[in-house]
């Protein structure tokens, strides 16, 4: 059974921390999908995936013939063609509670200094845990990540 991260970011911006979110699902031996709502936004992540300075990150963009090969797939779909067993949405990527119970891990990525994506994201926790997923919510506010609330799966 899974858990719900969010990550509120304050302080950089997502192309920024998806590296090191990747990095770390990865070392714990998961296929990541990472969903997002806009397949253009997606072409530019996969862009900025491939400019990391020492790090590679093996992934692949959703609608090619080797997708279930991908560690990692940026897909707009809610299929997990490579097998995922953590899902990273982002840009207010739907999730629902089934995937939540379903996966490892969800991960939720949102601008906090965007009204309508922490207004989303709000939504998003409040379904969530109000369907009974575990979910932790983590701020870097204060230039590291804190986990700021936490709420254990309901059974």
């Amino acid at each position: 059974m899974g858990a719900a991260y969010f990550y509120h970011l304050t302080r950089r911006p997502l192309e920024a921390t998806l590296p090191t979110l990747l990095e770390k699902a990865l070392g714990a031996g998961w296929l990541v999908a990472l969903r997002g709502v806009d397949a253009a936004r997606l072409d530019w992540l996969d862009a900025q995936l491939w400019l990391g300075d020492d790090t590679f990150l093996p992934h692949g963009i959703a609608g090619g013939p080797h997708d279930a090969d991908q560690p990692v797939l940026l897909t707009t779909g809610r299929g997990l063609p490579n097998g995922a067993t953590c899902l990273m949405a982002v840009d207010g990527a739907d999730v629902d509670a089934e995937e939540v119970r379903a996966l490892d891990r969800v991960c939720v990525l949102f601008d906090g200094n965007d009204v309508a994506a922490l207004n989303a994201a709000r939504a998003q926790w409040k379904a969530l845990t109000g369907a009974g997923c575990a979910a932790q919510y983590w701020s870097e506010d204060s230039g590291r990540w804190e986990k700021k609330a936490e709420k254990e799966e309901k059974t």
